[in-house]
């Protein structure tokens, strides 16, 4: 099996993160939305790597945050999460 390893702070996939730009907070128009639980998630950084928008931060400390203003609810990272800590909630609009 291979053990993913997060590299260091400046070696990131060559990806921006999500800035406010022509086409607003782009995350409005999702109608499912990803839920983590961090008490399950493994800090693989999957979830990360995989998001088609990088609006995924994980941190050793306090697991994966998700940027809702970015996130399209595409559900990419609930399908490459190993241990199953993402799930697809309906969106309430809240």
């Amino acid at each position: 099996m291979v053990k993913v390893v997060k590299p260091p702070r400046n070696d990131k996939l060559p990806l921006t993160r999500p800035v406010i730009g022509v086409a607003g907070k782009t995350g409005l128009w999702r109608n499912m939305k990803p839920l983590v639980n961090n008490v399950k998630c493994t800090r693989c950084y999957q979830c990360e790597i995989y998001c088609p928008v990088n609006a995924i931060n994980v941190e050793p400390e306090t697991g994966a945050m998700i940027n809702y203003d970015y996130c399209k609810g595409c559900g990419l990272c609930m399908d490459v999460c190993p241990s199953g800590a993402i799930t697809m909630i309906p969106e309430t609009g809240e």
